[in-house]
């Protein structure tokens, strides 16, 4: 990524364009899935669901925002005022993008579909905020406190929380509606972590080779990445070698490869996926 677009991926607009994006995506999910099939939605947004559907005194974005409030307070103390604040910006576009969607119904008939549909869109929904400044609110404010304190990824924070609420479900509603809702759970918690993660896998990459010198420059000139050099022992015949170690992005990996086995035809490789990667030429490291 240039300067230009790291300075533009960190600005106050970009930050709200995602915000606004993925609460509808997350509004779109609940009101037009979830409640017309009376799913548990995940979250904070089951427990709003669950008054909703056994009050109905209040819609279930108004029942979300008022669930939201002590939670964002303590997330003022314990993450950042400015997480809190474009937060807030979040769980409000969710109430009113709710409260807009509240007579749109998507057209899905078939209970399981309407379990993966509504996962897809509320783990896109989540995924896109959380790759802002903010969130939606509720659980994703728990599981960045979460995240940052201890290294849990966000989308099994949420899936453990989760089956809490489904177990309350358990006693209160119907089983089959239940066990679709844990469909839509653990959609919406895969889908999540693929978001966050999509723009920032890379290839881990390891070259055991007899040229690593002449790979390594290869490597630098041709594909402009850096490298290190390991030094290593073979196991069976104990004769010492360099191993190269690189990170690529996905689509240098077959220039990379025509680029070892041109040189070394007796290369041995691996590459290895990557969550992400926080350095020069990749990500920076995002504080919230």
């Amino acid at each position: 990524m240039n300067s230009k677009l790291r300075i533009y991926a960190f600005s106050i607009p970009w930050n709200l364009f995602l915000l606004t994006l993925g609460s509808s995506l997350v509004a779109l999910s609940i009101q037009s899935v979830a409640v017309p099939h009376e799913f548990l939605s995940g979250g904070v947004s089951s427990i709003s669901l669950l008054f909703y559907y056994f009050t109905s005194t209040l819609s279930p974005g108004l029942w979300l925002l008022f669930l939201n409030i002590p939670i964002a307070i303590g997330g003022w103390f314990l993450v950042s005022r400015r997480f809190v604040l474009y937060t807030a910006y979040g769980m409000a576009a969710v109430s009113i993008w709710m409260e807009l969607l509240s007579s749109v119904v998507l057209p899905i008939e078939d209970s399981l579909l309407a379990a993966i549909a509504a996962g897809a869109l509320l783990g896109g929904g989540v995924g896109t905020a959380l790759r802002s400044f903010g969130s939606t609110g509720g659980l994703d404010i728990i599981a960045v406190i979460l995240h940052q304190r201890f290294g849990f990824r966000i989308g099994q924070i949420g899936f453990l929380f989760n089956m809490c609420v489904l177990g309350v479900g358990f006693w209160l509603m119907d089983t089959d509606v239940v066990m679709y809702s844990l469909i839509s759970v653990f959609v919406s918690g895969q889908v999540t972590d693929h978001v966050l993660s999509m723009f920032n896998q890379r290839k881990l990459v390891f070259i055991i080779s007899n040229q690593a010198q002449a790979i390594s420059r290869a490597i630098i000139e041709g594909a402009q990445r850096g490298v290190t050099i390991l030094e290593g022992r073979g196991g069976y015949t104990g004769q010492p070698k360099q191993v190269v170690m690189t990170v690529v992005n996905n689509l240098q990996q077959k220039k990379l490869e025509e680029m070892i086995f041109t040189l070394d035809p007796d290369a041995f490789v691996i590459f290895e996926n990557t969550f992400n990667v926080i350095g020069k030429g990749f990500s920076k490291w995002k504080v919230y």
